[in-house]
């Protein structure tokens, strides 16, 4: 549902400008080709993955990989990996979509799933020459193969450059040995492929290569690790002792290891985003199945105003969370498009078009990951000693969702990039970030406009609110940038509170655009849910950026710039007219109480 006018802006950005709600992509978009294939994923999952929760935590790893082998079948491996190669060839918001309702019933699944089709494939669809993408991407996407990722290290994790496995070349130049540990890597035990990365003599950046899984060819492992959640996903150390690897096996060029390392975990953070989405959905399912049919005091305990602000609570996010995954995917979508149409090849388009919104994938990740986790706590809390059992999927999913906020770089990491990569993006000159900066510290210095705006149309005061909120990290950055310049980078408690604010608006800001959209297509009586989602998410937004403001601004300014900022964090965090949230907690959650789901 593509029209003309709609308006693709670069990769952080929306905290510099205003976006209108006819330049996003939202949910309600999917064609019905997507629709379709949501359909088919979900009778699958519903009949093969979602019962066998026991499977799963008895860690069944046989039983995940018989499911990875049927997803092949039906063609889910392959769906980004272009037609030439032996996959379907669909866009972003499709593989997003994919990658969505299959990891939404097991997070061991989710894992092997992620690990193969992402981390496990891409790099050699994006970064292998033609002769490797014949050779090995075809078994990758039916499925006949699974592949895995070698990077982290015992002494290498966040910094994935530091890696000590090392690639010798042989003496007569024909291939390379190949000697190492790799830790926690997952597909380990069923993998038949391996992109692995080694240092060749004293490069500066690692290498990457294609390595089949050959016992035999000094590869071994580790036992299963003991872990707390995933228990299906097979995780194991690899160790490699001169292994033979063939000079033509060598992926990209030599020290592109660290460069392919980046760009497929930027493709890795936007995807475990969306992944965690389902499993949201169906632990609020459960949890308003739950509420509905425990009785206490005579009364159905989602009647209870304390059950409701849970279940409004979880139903806010899911929708925001939605809104912003798939605004994302359809910007990348759209700029792989703008490259491929202006002659880059299918490799680079991909490689640019994900790597121009590398900030949006970091504060997807840090949002969903932490949020999925809450929803699965709050998931057993409403069923009480219910959601304690074994016997109830509540308890999985809490276990499972935990590692969401470590792997793909731990959320702490991808808080400092999101804030890290903005500003280097407006060093080269990529985005203007102090001419806005400076606009917003010449209005402190203003007298402030206490002319009431016109908030007649829906969702006016909302967009208004939005504007300045965009003030507040533009005020706080800018100070922060100012006082401390290339240093900056070093006081991560400041760059970690920074990064919330701006996390906080990208959130809410999907979350006002999709409402606003949605009543412009469907009217505000029709879509008067929705709206009070978005109001819900906006007023929680704004008193987190209320409080990580404060907790920046306290942190390095004194005396009369800090009470200038402290002022200016007031005036753009105010409301005109403060929402009732008890109101539209109980009105969100009254409906999804009556439907008996997520409905929105």
């Amino acid at each position: 549902m593509e029209t003309a006018a709609r308006k693709l802006t670069r990769g952080g950005a929306f905290i510099l400008q205003d976006t209108k709600a006819q330049d996003i992509f939202t949910p309600e978009e999917f064609n019905e080709e997507q629709r379709m294939m949501r359909e088919a994923i979900q009778e699958f999952v519903d009949r093969e993955v979602w019962p066998a929760r026991e499977r799963f935590d008895n860690k069944d790893y046989d039983y995940t990989f018989e499911l990875m082998r049927k997803i092949g079948e039906m063609g889910f491996l392959g769906v980004s990996v272009p037609e030439a190669y032996g996959g379907m060839g669909m866009g972003f918001v499709d593989t997003m979509l994919v990658c969505e309702y299959i990891s939404g019933a097991s997070g061991s699944l989710s894992t092997a799933f992620g690990a193969h089709t992402g981390i496990g494939t891409m790099p050699i669809v994006l970064y292998g020459n033609e002769e490797q993408k014949k050779k090995y991407v075809p078994k990758l996407a039916s499925g006949e193969w699974i592949g895995c990722y070698c990077l982290t290290e015992p002494t290498a994790g966040s910094d994935a450059n530091s890696g000590k496995t090392k690639a010798v070349l042989s003496d007569d130049g024909t291939h390379y040995l190949i000697s190492g540990q790799k830790i926690w890597i997952s597909n380990a035990g069923y993998a038949d492929l391996m992109i692995v990365f080694a240092r060749i003599e004293d490069d500066k950046n690692i290498t990457g290569f294609i390595i089949p899984n050959d016992s035999e060819n000094g590869i071994s492992m580790g036992e299963e690790e003991k872990k707390l959640g995933i228990n299906a996903s097979s995780t194991r150390q690899v160790f490699f002792s001169d292994t033979k690897v063939p000079v033509e096996n060598m992926l990209s060029e030599r020290g592109n290891g660290f460069k392919i390392a980046m760009n497929a975990l930027n493709v890795g953070r936007i995807k475990l985003a969306v992944a965690t989405l389902d499993g949201q959905r169906r632990v609020l399912n459960e949890a308003v199945s739950f509420a509905n049919q425990r009785v206490q005091f005579k009364t159905p305990i989602a009647k209870f105003g304390a059950i409701k602000q849970k279940l409004a609570n979880m139903a806010t996010f899911l929708y925001a969370g939605e809104a912003a995954c798939y605004r994302a995917a359809k910007d990348i979508e759209d700029r792989i498009a703008l490259r491929e149409a202006a002659g880059n090849s299918h490799q680079e388009a991909e490689l640019k078009g994900v790597e121009e919104y590398v900030i949006e994938c970091s504060i997807l990740k840090v949002a969903c990951s932490e949020q999925t986790q809450i929803t699965a706590d709050e998931g057993i809390q409403v069923m009480g000693g219910m959601g304690f059992s074994a016997d109830m999927p509540m308890e999985t999913a809490w276990r499972d969702t935990r590692i969401a906020r470590i792997y793909e770089g731990t959320n702490e990491i991808n808080r400092m990039l999101s804030v890290g990569m903005l500003i280097k993006k407006a060093m080269k000159g990529q985005l203007d970030l102090i001419g806005p900066a400076t606009a917003v510290g010449d209005e402190l210095l203003g007298i402030p406009d206490f002319a009431i705006p016109d908030f007649s149309e829906p969702m006016s005061q909302e967009k208004h609110i939005l504007k300045n909120l965009k003030k507040v990290f533009l005020m706080i950055a800018g100070a922060g940038v100012q006082k401390y310049g290339t240093e900056l980078e070093e006081h991560q408690q400041l760059l970690l509170a920074v990064a919330d604010i701006l996390i906080e608006v990208y959130m809410a800001e999907s979350a006002v655009l999709r409402a606003e959209k949605n009543v412009g297509v469907y009217g505000l009586e029709a879509q008067e849910y929705q709206v009070a989602l978005s109001q819900l998410y906006l007023y929680q937004a704004v008193e987190k950026i209320t409080t990580k403001g404060r907790e920046a601004i306290l942190g390095f300014a004194e005396g009369d710039e800090q009470k200038a900022l402290l002022m200016g964090l007031k005036r753009f965090t105010k409301y005109m007219e403060y929402p009732n949230v008890i109101a539209l907690r109980n009105k969100v959650a009254d409906k999804v109480a009556a439907e008996n789901n997520y409905c929105f």
